[in-house]
């Protein structure tokens, strides 16, 4: 290496060292804000500051020496990763129906049977899940019905409906609450995130190594700002149905019959943590010419989902999809003028017609993706479909997104990263019409300017990263 070249090169460290460090302190800011500034505008200018530092973080690591990678991209993880850890949720209560749910089980109880504030399971509250008297003047707590006449509330997010969560959730909230100390609270299920989404980073670096990929794509999910605020500091249940996602696309990746079988039991446990990943299945059959090869993938993943939800099932006297009929119907996935959903459609579609062309067109690309994918790359064609179906669908919950950053840190184009920075904006400013519009537009405008980039040969972009001197070009058939 010539002086120069090193120069540039301790340059690049040392500027994505400084660049990590001022975007950790900033996600420390953001998880612990509660003063004047942490209203919607003040917490999404938060954001925004970490999404740019996130970029200048990437910016600076293409022109790393590729032999400081590895640590340089694990350091960078943890120090991230930690930094959802010393507040409690700041934008969701899902994470208190998880205790509820894990205690309810541990006392031998079917999640499924009784809502939080069913009177039968009054033995289990406690003061931090359910407050009383002047402790219910603080903010998101639903009241609970009570016969003493004296006040009651829950943290627990929609108190009267049972859960929805499947079988493979339900059991990790179950083991979280047997392996938690007294007085854990919510910081448990903080951990256990954070741990897994370190193991999505190392699994990550490990299919991105045995496949020849750049490490670098690893950033996009090691140092992205949704993993800390989302799925550690929120500890959405997300993260583990993206592990079980990453690491059954990798196996199905391979040409090995029994391999491939593993990768189906892995998107099976997948679908059964939290049903999105379901999208990906079109990817994990990219190329499939024999119906043997695509029964290899289905059959496990049908077969680990129908035995995951038999043993509640047989315990549960009540129906385990719980409140999911009524959470579709909420959220306006039924009917479309309801909410904003299908925001980018309905611009130029009546409501009526949303969902239809939705449908047609998430299953022509997914078509595409089984017929013309690479069997080698089974989460290019994942990206894809799970992409459109985000940008057609536009949901308002952020933290849905952190699959699609999982993918594309196995995939390399950084456009779609697009997606979840306007599912945040969506999520922290409030569901307004306009909003989602200009958010998922943008989205959507960056995902096909990039898209006619790539097509060109020449294109520096060509190979899905920003080039710098040491990049590894990385060959894509999609």
């Amino acid at each position: 290496m010539n002086p120069l070249t090193a120069a540039t090169s301790r340059a690049a460290l040392v500027t994505t060292v400084l660049a990590l460090a001022a975007l950790t302190t900033v996600l420390a800011l953001t998880v612990m804000s509660r003063g004047p500034f942490s209203g919607p505008a003040g917490l999404f200018g938060w954001y925004v500051v970490c999404w740019a530092l996130f970029t200048v973080a990437l910016l600076a690591l293409r022109r790393v020496p590729p032999r400081r990678l590895a640590w340089l991209i694990v350091a960078g993880a943890v120090a991230v990763t930690v930094t959802g850890l010393p507040g409690p949720p700041r934008t969701s209560t899902d994470s208190y129906r998880y205790a509820w749910d894990g205690r309810v089980q541990s006392a031998g109880t079917s999640p499924y049977d009784h809502p939080p504030q069913d009177p039968a399971l009054a033995s289990l509250r406690d003061p931090w899940l359910f407050p009383t008297g002047a402790a219910c003047d603080g903010r998101d707590l639903a009241p609970v019905p009570s016969a003493d006449g004296t006040r009651h509330c829950t943290r627990i997010n929609r108190p009267a409906v049972h859960t929805i969560y499947p079988p493979v959730a339900e059991a990790y909230f179950l083991a979280v609450d047997r392996l938690s100390p007294a007085g854990a609270r919510h910081k448990a299920l903080q951990i256990g995130a954070a741990l897994i989404s370190l193991g999505v980073t190392g699994a990550l670096l490990l299919l991105l190594r045995r496949r020849g990929g750049d490490l670098r794509t690893a950033a996009y999910w090691a140092w992205c700002p949704a993993v800390p605020l989302e799925a550690v500091n929120n500890a959405h249940i997300d993260v583990l149905g993206v592990f079980l996602t990453v690491a059954g696309l990798g196996l199905a990746a391979s040409r090995a019959l029994t391999r491939r079988a593993a990768g189906g039991v892995l998107i099976g446990a997948a679908i059964a943590t939290k049903l999105m990943p379901a999208v990906v299945l079109p990817g994990a059959l990219s190329g499939v010419r024999r119906v043997r090869d695509a029964v290899t993938v289905l059959l496990p993943a049908a077969a680990f989902v129908v035995l995951a939800y038999l043993p509640y099932v047989l315990l549960s006297h009540g129906s385990v999809l719980g409140y999911l009929g009524g959470y579709v119907e909420e959220e306006g996935y039924d009917e479309p003028s309801a909410g904003s959903r299908y925001s980018l459609l309905r611009l130029v579609l009546p409501d009526a017609w949303a969902f239809p062309v939705l449908v047609l067109v998430v299953a022509a690309v997914a078509l595409y993706v089984m017929r013309r994918g690479d069997p080698r790359r089974p989460w290019s064609g994942a990206l894809l479909v799970t992409g459109w179906s985000f940008l057609l669908l536009t949901p308002g919950y952020s933290w849905y997104a952190l699959l699609l950053v999982a993918l594309v840190a196995l995939d390399g184009r950084w456009e779609w990263l697009g997606v979840p920075v306007a599912g945040a904006a969506v999520y922290v400013l409030g569901y307004q019409p306009a909003l989602t519009d200009l958010a998922y537009g943008a989205a959507t405008v960056l995902v096909l300017v990039m898209s006619r980039v790539r097509r060109r040969p020449s294109s520096p972009e060509a190979d899905g990263w920003p080039r710098g001197d040491a990049l590894v070009p990385v060959t894509r058939n999609l």
